[in-house]
């Protein structure tokens, strides 16, 4: 292997987002031992708080600084890159909407290979990367084998990866804003619009019981809330619950919902297509109730219980409320 191994880092305030975890995972999976070089974009303190913080796992971190580029605007960061990045480099980027918006653009800038939503690596032979994809809403899993002698931009399914621990480094930023040069756009940000709340905050709660289209009718989201309320938490919903209007929009976790970070994240009859595991960020442990033992839902969580929600959930908060009368 002797293509270097890029991965973009996007941050916000200066906080790393949770996806760069397994982007790293996946330069270890691709090249257990080729270094991992950093590239972050922004500009102001916050830039540099975070190219500071990757220094202590990154041998290289590269720092680009503009104040164009204090909005992460795809159209900008592009050509930034395609300045910057070496020739036959390889770039991972996290498949969420800035990575979508990125990544393909990307790749015929730098005539590399493309490879999107990555959910898996197999591992590399040669210049023959393979790697694994779901299609059909998770239903089927395709492994693919791809020639990445010209490099390659690839986005990686936040969370999909088993995280490693990184190697402590002393690493050196180096910025590489006067090779990147005036970049101007056709779009430009504006504001941030913030959704309402709603009724429950599910973004405040260390707990969410989560219910989705397997908990078969609204009445049956009693036995969720039941017990939420033992544990101590809050009902969330997948995307069927909330268009159903069986619970309010606020509700929803996934890429048209909100992003939620609990400790514990219990997903009950929810099948896990990424639209929704991509709402789910700091690791959390995910138990995934499902009567279909091949729903995608169980490739993510760390707890799978195959049975159904009627029977389970109302034993288990039954369960949880004995322990709790034990331990008063």
């Amino acid at each position: 292997m002797t293509a270097r191994i890029f991965v973009y880092v996007a941050h916000k305030d200066g906080v790393i987002d949770d996806s760069a975890a397994t982007l790293f995972a996946a330069a270890k999976k691709i090249d257990a031992a080729a270094p991992v070089t950093a590239v972050v974009t922004g500009f102001g303190p916050a830039l540099a708080a975070v190219a500071t913080e990757l220094c202590s796992s990154c041998v290289e971190v590269w720092k680009i600084s503009s104040e164009a580029l204090a909005y992460p605007n795809a159209e900008l960061i592009r050509p930034a890159l395609a300045k910057v990045l070496p020739k036959g480099s390889i770039l991972l980027v996290s498949h969420d909407h800035f990575g979508i918006d990125l990544a393909p653009g990307l790749s015929i800038k730098l005539d590399t290979a493309f490879v999107s939503d990555v959910v898996d690596i197999d591992g590399l032979n040669g210049a023959q990367l393979k790697v694994v994809r779901q299609e059909f809403g998770g239903q089927v899993s395709t492994h693919v084998t791809c020639d990445i002698s010209s490099g390659a931009v690839i986005t990686v399914r936040p969370g999909a990866l088993k995280l490693t621990t990184v190697a402590p480094a002393n690493g050196t930023v180096i910025d590489k804003s006067a090779e990147v040069g005036t970049l101007t756009a056709r779009r430009r940000y504006l504001e941030t619009v913030v959704a309402e709340s709603g009724d429950v905050d599910i973004t405040k709660h260390a707990i969410l019981v989560s219910v989705g289209r397997g908990i078969g009718e609204q009445e049956n989201i009693s036995i969720a809330e039941e017990l939420a309320d033992a544990l101590g938490g809050a009902v969330s919903c997948s995307r069927p619950v909330a268009d159903a209007k069986w619970l309010d929009k606020s509700r929803q976790v996934g890429t048209s919902g909100k992003t939620v970070k609990p400790k514990v994240y219990i997903a009950c009859g929810i099948s896990g297509a990424f639209q929704h595991v991509a709402g789910l960020k700091g690791n959390p442990l995910i138990i995934a109730i499902n009567k279909n033992p091949k729903a995608p839902i169980f490739q993510v969580a760390d707890v799978g219980i195959v049975d159904d929600l009627l029977e389970f959930l109302p034993a288990l908060t039954e369960k949880v409320r004995e322990l709790h009368s034990i331990s008063k």
